[in-house]
């Protein structure tokens, strides 16, 4: 601990390069991860990884129109996680932090500025140690519990590398008292569906990480509560640094713009985290024996967030948990029997395709609709399982609707 707080008081004299202090982050997750402990990757594991990602993308080949993603399958240990996923962290955070640090400054009244000085900088390299301590303690305490590259629902690893977290995977199988193999190829059927959806749809990381973005851009510092935090440190104990809770300082401000980009968010974090279940648990129907309990458990786990998202949430004041997800895997499900395979991917031609909030309280009448075909005459449709395959159907749908799934609408 002497240690940590001699590293502490030496990042406190050197400003960082932005409002995040990224080299506290880090090591303040390293040593939370070397307290909770970071097993190594086995080559045992390691093989083990790449083999029931192998077997996954193979068994989403006839439940999915997007090809393949993965270029690289890896295992990776607790730190390896937040690592190759720092950069994306960086981009979404940086943001909220900058305002913080700003509310800060503004906290100096503005006839002490001129004679502070360089000293003004400490204020900046203060909120930067702040926040990256904070967020170090959150980002220290997901990568105990994620499970993969893609597990919260956005694309935090390098595009086309699939990766799993065989410790992680081994206790939340053991949680569920269910054979580690089973659990493994599930979250590895997971995994890889995510790699198709982001690999194959050029838009959706742009689409899904802007909405992230618009929505933190909204959101607005709590004076009072930094000043409170601010009151609570000693300059010459940097334990107190440490100890701050800067939960509950971000609020989203309570305007339309605001609202919709939130709506925004959770349509897109919904649909995604939908498609994957529905493809997913699809793929797995008739060769895993225990998935409709991993299809319900995964679920409920992603419906309600583990503790450490909800600190992330409280921390940044966003949270990534798909609030509509029933509703988004039971629209999946109507365009498969509706439009078929080929015509459900489809709908990821363009963002426009996509259904709005609305459209999902009638899953059937989004699915029936008549399609633009013109904006679709790129799209392959004789990928396997879509309309050319016989028995699924895309476009309109006679009025007998499902009881006739094999017939065409003449016109």
């Amino acid at each position: 601990m002497q240690q940590f707080m001699a590293q502490l008081q030496q990042l406190l004299a050197a400003p960082g390069s932005g409002p995040v202090n990224w080299d506290l982050a880090r090591q303040v997750a390293a040593s939370q991860l070397s307290s909770t402990g970071d097993p190594a990757v086995t080559p045992f594991e390691r093989h083990a990884v790449e083999e029931a990602l192998r077997l996954a993308d193979l068994w989403l080949e006839p439940s999915s129109a997007l090809p393949s993603g993965i270029q690289t399958s890896v295992a990776w240990n607790r730190n390896e996680w937040i690592y190759r996923t720092l950069d994306v962290w960086r981009k979404l955070c940086d943001p909220v932090a900058g305002r913080m640090v700003g509310a800060m400054g503004d906290l100096v009244p503005p006839e002490a500025r001129a004679q502070l000085g360089p000293m003004q900088s400490m204020v900046a390299t203060l909120g930067g140690a702040l926040f990256g301590g904070q967020l170090g303690q959150a980002l220290g305490s997901l990568a105990a519990e994620v499970l993969s590259a893609g597990d919260i629902g956005l694309p935090l690893g390098p595009a086309g590398t699939a990766a799993l977290v065989p410790a992680n995977i081994r206790e939340y199988g053991a949680g569920l008292e269910l054979p580690e193999d089973e659990v493994r190829l599930y979250v590895a059927l997971r995994e890889a569906a995510h790699q198709r959806l982001f690999g194959h749809v050029p838009w959706l990381r742009g689409h899904v990480l802007t909405a992230v973005e618009t929505y933190a851009a909204g959101i607005t510092v709590n004076r009072e509560a930094i000043e409170e935090a601010m009151g609570r440190v000693d300059p010459t104990n940097p334990e107190s640094v440490q100890a701050l809770a800067l939960e509950g300082i971000f609020t989203p401000e309570d305007t339309p713009s605001q609202k919709a980009s939130l709506a925004r968010l959770e349509t897109a974090l919904a649909l995604v985290e939908g498609w994957v279940c529905h493809v997913v648990d699809s793929a797995a129907a008739e060769r895993l024996p225990n998935v409709v309990r991993l299809g319900e458990a995964f679920r409920r786990r992603r419906a309600a967030g583990g503790p450490a998202e909800q600190t992330f949430a409280a921390l940044v004041g966003l949270e990534l948990r798909p609030r509509r997800l029933r509703e988004a895997a039971a629209l999946w499900a109507a365009l498969t029997e509706y439009r078929g395979i080929a015509g459900r991917d489809a709908v990821w031609g363009h963002p426009d395709l996509l259904p709005s909030g609305e459209e999902f309280a009638d899953p059937e009448g989004f699915a029936r609709a008549q399609l633009d075909l013109n904006e679709l005459d790129t799209f392959d449709f004789t990928q396997p399982g879509g309309p050319e395959g016989g028995d699924r159907i895309s476009g309109d749908q006679t009025d007998e609707g499902p009881e006739h799934p094999g017939e065409k609408n003449p016109s």
